[in-house]
């Protein structure tokens, strides 16, 4: 079979794409013939490697974490009458050497979720990790709720920042599934138009005057929620909108240093909560599935220019340009077409 893989970290040329042996499923495995195979951040900051040099965590690494396609072979423990299956993969290259970036994958049975009669393999491939951060980003409050579903986070008011990115996109869709009022920060009109299509009730343009300020004008008592992309760069901006106990939940890097005024925070008794989805409790993990599928299920989660998320689809053979895209911040969810055409 044909996969895509890296013997040593670095950019975008060091993934190629090589004939494999066909993985076999252990017990408690399935093994999926990929579709489609989903970019995340996660996988070319992986690619790079924490440090020039350092080694890829497998003598070789086939790189992705999402994926969608057809469970072909069951292991030991696992129903039989999965065979045949559509599903959709999250998580697959999370400590293991086999991501989605191949024919087939062997993976744990539950890390192939089945996917709703009617969702594409595109949408599919879109949902894992995105997904189950923003799920994890709108749950983490005080007061919850634990699982997201209609009417969960009514009379809620969420700031997603960041609304046309693959997270982002998720945080709105499903924070409006779920009851919320969305309000959605982002950087031209264009992303406006897609923030706009994901289901966002209102957008701002902070490239455009007073963010704070429009930001109250449409929450005079401050935001109940904020999905943060930029915790540094909106360190002040989160604190001048947060209302009295909100929470501020971060689920990406964009400095290892954030400055936060202590006094106010506590005043408000905010909550700042960092999340990554690869090491949060199980349990967490547990429940963003069981959401997610619903909201699949229900058409909730979309994809598409139409819908706020523009597909941008490469070939197996050009992942490189794939992981450069993610990489270079396009906007859009980047996949890969795995099966020969």
């Amino acid at each position: 079979m044909r996969a895509a893989l890296y013997r040593r970290t670095g950019g975008p040329e060091v993934i190629e794409v090589a004939e494999r042996p066909e993985p076999t499923p252990g017990p408690g495995e399935v093994v999926v013939k990929v579709a489609v195979s989903g970019v995340n951040p996660t996988d070319w900051k992986t690619r790079r490697g924490a440090a020039p040099g350092q080694p890829p965590p497998f003598p070789e690494q086939v790189p992705n974490q999402d994926g969608a396609g057809t469970v072909v072979a069951v292991g030991e423990g696992v129903d039989p009458s999965r065979r045949g299956q559509r599903v959709w993969i999250w998580e697959a290259a999370w400590q293991r050497a086999g991501g989605t970036a191949q024919e087939l994958v062997a993976l744990p049975g539950d890390h192939a979720v089945p996917l709703p009669e009617g969702a594409s393999f595109d949408l599919g491939a879109s949902v894992g990790i995105p997904a189950l951060t923003a799920h994890r980003c709108l749950t983490v409050a005080e007061s919850g709720p634990e699982l997201l579903a209609p009417g969960a986070l009514e009379g809620r008011l969420v700031l997603v920042a960041g609304g046309a990115g693959a997270v982002g996109h998720a945080a709105i869709e499903l924070a409006r599934w779920a009851g919320a009022t969305v309000v959605t920060t982002v950087s031209s009109e264009r992303k406006a138009t897609l923030a706009a299509a994901a289901g966002a009730h209102h957008v701002v343009n902070y490239r455009q005057g007073d963010t704070a300020a429009a930001i109250r004008a449409l929450a005079p008592d401050g935001v109940d929620l904020i999905v943060e992309v930029a915790p540094a760069v909106n360190a002040a901006l989160d604190q001048a909108v947060l209302r009295q106990g909100g929470s501020v939940a971060a689920y990406a890097n964009d400095s290892d240093v954030m400055s936060l005024q202590v006094r106010p925070a506590m005043v408000i008794n905010a909550r700042f909560q960092f999340v990554l989805v690869y090491t949060e409790p199980r349990q967490a993990k547990d429940q963003a599935l069981r959401s997610v599928q619903t909201a699949l299920a229900a058409g909730a989660l979309r994809v598409g220019e139409t819908a706020g998320l523009p597909l941008l689809h490469f070939p197996l053979d050009n992942i490189g340009n794939a992981h450069r895209a993610v990489e270079e911040g396009s906007v859009g969810k980047v996949l890969v077409d795995v099966a020969r055409a």
